[in-house]
């Protein structure tokens, strides 16, 4: 099982290991890590579930859908590093993936 890093807001890190084929969201909300809202339950229509995710994963990751892009730029906070959770899906060559959940909007 690949692990996936998190870390929240105020600093804490978790090492979590993650089911493949569950969303990165689904992951941290199942570990019990409620700083990640993510209100619409995974359905690409919130950006309550904002990331930063660790740039040397970035050529690991899907491309960004135009619906994923465009709730990013409602974020304050959007970076080079943002990605909702809820798009990014756990595969064993994202082992160690490591987030940061994103301040609050």
């Amino acid at each position: 099982m690949p692990k996936l890093v998190v870390v929240t807001r105020e600093g804490e890190e978790s090492v979590i290991e993650a089911e493949t084929g569950l969303s990165v969201m689904e992951v941290i909300r199942d570990a019990g890590i409620d700083e990640l809202l993510a209100l619409c339950g995974g359905c690409c229509s919130c950006a309550t579930c904002h990331v930063f995710v660790d740039p040397a994963f970035n050529g690991l990751l899907p491309d960004m859908s135009d619906d994923e892009n465009d709730l990013l730029d409602s974020s304050d906070h959007r970076d080079d590093r943002s990605r909702l959770s809820c798009q990014l899906t756990m595969t064993d060559e994202l082992d160690g993936l490591t987030v940061t959940i994103a301040p609050e909007d």
